[in-house]
């Protein structure tokens, strides 16, 4: 089969979303959408690389406070998860006039989902600057909580990973299901929000 050379891009190589939660200055929850997650090894432990592009109230706040939440966005939570990453919230003061569940972290002050299948509590060990406005967050996980029916080994992986359901981002600004089903163009699910 031939390959062509074609546009930069990562489109065929899925990366599942996450809902950042962070804390404002009042102690209110603050949630943002991402998907540019992946995982390192150090001496410490598990850590994650979380990167965001441009500047962002969600960003200014895990700089302030260190700390923050990703909670991995499943097939209910899509349509409050896209109207997050779709409402900037600088010019959207009521952002957050929506929530999910708010949990407590367990071990850090991050606001957590409850919603979510699995939620990673995470320090910000370092931040590395990428010179473009983007900036990639290294960070210890220092918590994860998971639904407990996930945990179950007696049942396959590949049939607990269809009970988390988690949302893809596969490229061409679609969603995607877990086992490929199309869940919509990015801004369409958060339309029943707005």
């Amino acid at each position: 089969m031939a390959k062509v050379k074609t546009r930069i891009g990562n489109d065929f190589c899925p990366q599942a979303l996450f809902l950042y939660g962070t804390r404002q200055e009042d102690g209110k929850p603050h949630f943002g959408l991402f998907c540019w997650f992946g995982y390192y090894h150090s001496a410490e432990g598990l850590g994650v690389m979380a990167c965001i592009g441009e500047e962002k109230q969600t960003k200014d706040l895990i700089r302030k406070n260190g700390v923050f939440s990703a909670n991995l966005v499943s097939e209910p939570l899509l349509p409050l998860a896209d109207y997050y990453g779709c409402t900037y919230g600088r010019t959207a003061p009521d952002k957050m006039k929506v929530l999910p569940t708010v949990a407590q972290g367990e071990v850090l002050d991050v606001p957590t989902i409850a919603e979510s299948p699995v939620s990673f509590e995470l320090e910000v060990k370092q931040t590395l600057p990428m010179g473009d406005g983007s900036d990639i967050f290294l960070c210890l996980i220092r918590n994860v909580t998971i639904e407990e029916k996930l945990l179950d080994k007696m049942v396959p992986f590949t049939e607990r990973l269809m009970q988390a359901a988690p949302v893809l981002a596969p490229g061409e600004d679609t969603y995607s299901s877990i086992d490929g089903r199309y869940l919509g163009k990015w801004g369409e699910p958060g339309n029943t929000i707005k």
